[in-house]
């Protein structure tokens, strides 16, 4: 369900400002609405976050380029490491600089600067040249080379490979320095950053917000809008009486857009980590769409990856993840919800590979002749497109029916109804068409006829007529798309084949090289190691795609849900 929403504006003496906030961020509840631009307060806080995640990256880095070299482990606050990231960075263009000239030079050899300006002296001078030429002039004699001149160097040619040796040494100490800091330290430290960020921003928005009382009494109050849950109301209440706070509650006006706050049963909340990583809510006035997400989903997921092998891999790794999990003093708040979804995930694409029998591209002896393998395997795919046909009807037409039963005191339910018909006549109309059904069955073309009564007649209200009229005009070619939305679910098998071909086809050239066996081992696993690491990493792709869309698009569209929601996010401290 989405959460009814109350909105609040809150009353606090100015100079208790900082305690309201303090208490605000205890309490956890509330949704503050703060302006995008800021204020002092709010920029000086992201300088310090944006410099400490700064320090952090610089030092995974370090780590990552020194590895293997013992260091002394230090801690460094963020400042000093950005100091020493700077002299680097100052040493790198010194370092390029003193390169350039060594190449500018090395033609010429080793000779000493110092030599050349005491024959100056006596009217000797020794010309120099771009492409490595150089020559004796006496007096005012002009040279007889056509390249163009070059100064004499400052300094012996040896002398300044010497400073490039000492630059890359020091650079090499600085890295070494940096990659010795404690990443512990630093990443403790970005929560309370952000943490920061959001309090003086919640501060600048106070202090925005000022109200002056009068001259007569001189006291400011300073206030602050936002959300909060409707179940919330007597929590908030009770913390405005024991701070002292003015508060105001009222439900959403029809212009206002609420933060959305899903409450999924208990089963399936863990998908609002998804809809968190996919950075999506539905709008507040829409419906919560948890359910059927996360079941239509997992079989989307399991068809796309559409190999078992690929499967039992990412099983392993989320039952890894289980074991740091349990390990973890302090886990982070999201990774059981992701671990809860890959081990649904991969466990549902396992039971693909037992029905399909399809493991790394191939197929287990003892499962060929299982009823669901030869099933599967029909050699026109006529099967599997009809199961995906029909996966993709009984979405859309769950949507349909959800809808009208939300609408039961609305007449216009019955347009939903009719849809459902309409989509259950095209699903019977895709089947005819790519030859899985012989024909319409003659009750079919009845259905189609009473559902277009419905939809034509209780699609609008009489008083919308004027204004909407013009979707009853759309509505053969709303048609001809719910044709085009059940035949695209045809995807979950085309994607799913490709998948399973590519496997088969590195197989077939792992097996098929034509070697000895002691020369044939280590290109076969190369072989299998590339192409199905590409594969598997094409099947993640697709997931992203395919699996995404059939939910937001289609069915959303079908269901009323636009994705135009902001989650909500209440001011409170980060674990």
């Amino acid at each position: 369900m989405i959460v009814p929403m109350k909105r609040l504006i809150l009353l606090c003496v100015a100079e208790d400002s900082a305690n309201t906030l303090e208490a605000l961020r205890d309490l956890g509840a509330v949704h503050l609405e703060l302006s995008q631009g800021g204020g002092g307060l709010t920029g000086t806080a992201k300088e310090t976050l944006e410099r400490a995640e700064r320090a952090l990256r610089l030092v995974e880095k370090a780590k990552k380029d020194r590895k293997g070299l013992d260091a002394t482990s230090a801690s460094l606050p963020v400042d000093e490491v950005l100091a020493l990231d700077e002299r680097r960075e100052e040493l790198k263009g010194e370092l390029e600089a003193l390169k350039a000239t060594c190449r500018r030079y090395e033609p010429f050899g080793d000779f000493d600067p110092a030599l050349a300006k005491k024959l100056e002296e006596v009217g000797v001078r020794l010309q120099l040249r771009e492409d490595g030429s150089f020559e004796f002039l006496y007096g005012s004699e002009e040279g007889n080379g056509t390249a163009r001149p070059l100064p004499l160097p400052t300094e012996r040619l040896s002398v300044m490979q010497r400073k490039v040796a000492q630059a890359e040494s020091e650079i090499g100490a600085l890295t070494a320095q940096i990659g010795a800091v404690e990443r512990e330290a630093l990443v403790k430290s970005v929560p309370g950053l952000r943490d920061a960020v959001a309090f003086a921003a919640a501060a600048d928005e106070l202090a925005a917000n000022r109200v002056s009382l009068g001259a007569a009494e001189g006291a400011t109050l300073a206030t602050v809008s936002g959300w909060i849950a409707a179940d919330n109301v007597a929590t908030v209440e009770a913390a405005a009486k024991t701070n002292g706070w003015g508060l105001a509650l009222r439900d959403p006006n029809a212009d206002e857009t609420p933060p959305t706050l899903i409450r999924p049963p208990k089963l399936f909340r863990p998908v609002k980590a998804l809809f968190e990583g996919l950075g999506i809510a539905p709008a507040y006035t829409e419906a919560d769409v948890s359910v059927p997400f996360m079941c239509y989903f997992s079989i989307f997921f399991a068809m796309l990856v559409g190999d078992g092998g690929y499967g039992a891999i990412i099983l392993a790794l989320a039952l890894g993840g289980w074991w740091k999990y349990r390990q973890a003093k302090r886990p982070a708040p999201l990774m059981k919800s992701w671990l809860i979804l890959l081990t649904v995930f991969s466990s549902a694409t396992v039971v693909w590979g037992f029905l399909s029998n399809t493991w790394f591209g191939a197929g287990l002896p003892f499962a060929a002749e299982w009823p669901t393998v030869k099933w599967l395997g029909d050699p026109t795919y006529g099967n599997m497109m009809l199961l995906c046909f029909t996966i993709g009807v009984s979405h859309l037409m769950i949507a349909r029916i959800w809808t009208g039963l939300c609408m039961l005191n609305d007449r216009t339910c019955l347009a939903q109804f009719g849809w459902a018909g309409i989509l259950l006549f095209m699903y019977l109309v895709t089947n005819s068409i790519v030859g899985i059904f012989g024909g319409i069955p003659s009750w079919a073309y009845w259905m189609f006829g009473v559902s277009l009564v419905l939809v034509f007649g209780f699609t609008l209200k009489g008083n919308e007529l004027k204004s909407r009229g013009i979707e009853l005009g759309m509505l053969p070619l709303n048609i001809m798309s719910a044709l085009g939305d059940i035949i695209s679910y045809v995807r979950l098998f085309a994607v799913g084949l490709a998948s399973v071909k590519v496997a088969q086809n590195f197989n077939d050239m792992a097996v098929g090289l034509d070697l000895p066996l002691w020369l044939k081992i280590v290109p076969m696993v190369l072989i299998l190691l590339v192409g199905h690491g590409l594969n598997f990493a094409m099947a993640g792709l697709s997931i992203l795609v395919h699996a995404v869309r059939l939910n937001t698009l289609e069915f959303s569209n079908h269901k009323g849900v636009s994705w135009a929601g902001y989650a909500f996010k209440p001011f409170k401290r980060s674990t």
